[in-house]
């Protein structure tokens, strides 16, 4: 059974808008899959689709063999622990610290008093100290987050979804905000999380050539519409053309992230 299988799926916000189109497919454990596509694509919503951030409006999504939309709020809630998130503008709480921000990814396990009064146990901490240790980011445990570069903060998303136990983690345009030189630190964390932890790994991408390079399996979406799923070396630059609707650059033989495709 794959970790994650989507049935025609579909998400139309008015008669005239239709931001999914009938999309369908399965990810299986440990894949690190990109989804590609112009701006307005769908992807964004694709990804909030699958943990019922946004509802969909027809169609069927399934995750470690439970079908969403089925699931009551206390138990979409509890499935929502197997989902980590990662963002483009990070969601954390600027004015708290480090570890505070990474405990939060805690919080799909509290009561609701227990969330509000912050009770987390010494496990719970020192699992959030050793996953902030290996994103190098020990030095920063107790900065506040507004203290912290683009790339720094990034992570700490990292760590907060990390300490949720997630099987899977979404991440909605990673590095869009970021310099080359963290989108790479940021990208291969992401491939590490993959390869080394067993974590499923979708990530929205605007950049074609850092897909091609960090991922098993890439999927394009284009108006709402599925429109390849393939490997990387499967993905021809007339189907890039075809998803972009211009002509593509050729591609370095060194991958500058965050730099082409970021329309």
């Amino acid at each position: 059974m794959p970790l994650l299988e989507l049935k025609n799926v579909t998400k139309r916000y008015n008669p005239e808008t239709i931001a999914i189109d009938d999309v369908s497919f399965c990810v299986d454990e440990g894949e690190f899959v990109s989804v590609i596509g112009p701006s307005g694509s769908g992807k964004s919503t694709l990804l909030r689709c699958i943990n019922r951030i946004i509802e969909p409006s027809r169609g069927e999504i399934c995750v470690d063999g439970i079908i969403t939309s089925s699931l009551s709020k206390k138990k979409l809630r509890k499935l929502r622990t197997k989902i980590g998130m990662i963002f483009q503008h990070y969601n954390l709480v600027e004015r708290l610290t480090v570890i505070e921000n990474v405990l939060h990814g805690r919080l799909g396990y509290k009561s609701t008093l227990a969330g509000v009064l912050g009770r987390y146990d010494q496990e719970e901490k020192n699992q959030a100290f050793r996953i902030l240790k290996i994103l190098g980011l020990e030095e920063q445990v107790y900065k506040r987050c507004d203290q912290l570069s683009g790339g720094q903060k990034q992570r700490v998303g990292i760590a907060r979804a990390l300490v949720q136990n997630p099987k899977i983690i979404l991440c909605d345009e990673p590095i869009a905000s970021l310099d080359p030189n963290a989108s790479k630190i940021i990208m291969d964390h992401l491939r590490n999380i993959s390869t080394k932890m067993g974590i499923t790994v979708i990530v929205n991408l605007h950049q074609v050539e850092v897909a091609m390079k960090y991922s098993d399996r890439i999927i394009a979406i284009n108006k709402g519409r599925l429109v390849f799923d393939g490997s990387p070396s499967e993905l021809t630059a007339r189907q890039i053309h075809d998803i972009y609707g211009s002509e593509p650059e050729p591609l370095d033989p060194v991958v500058h992230l965050g730099e082409r495709y970021a329309g």
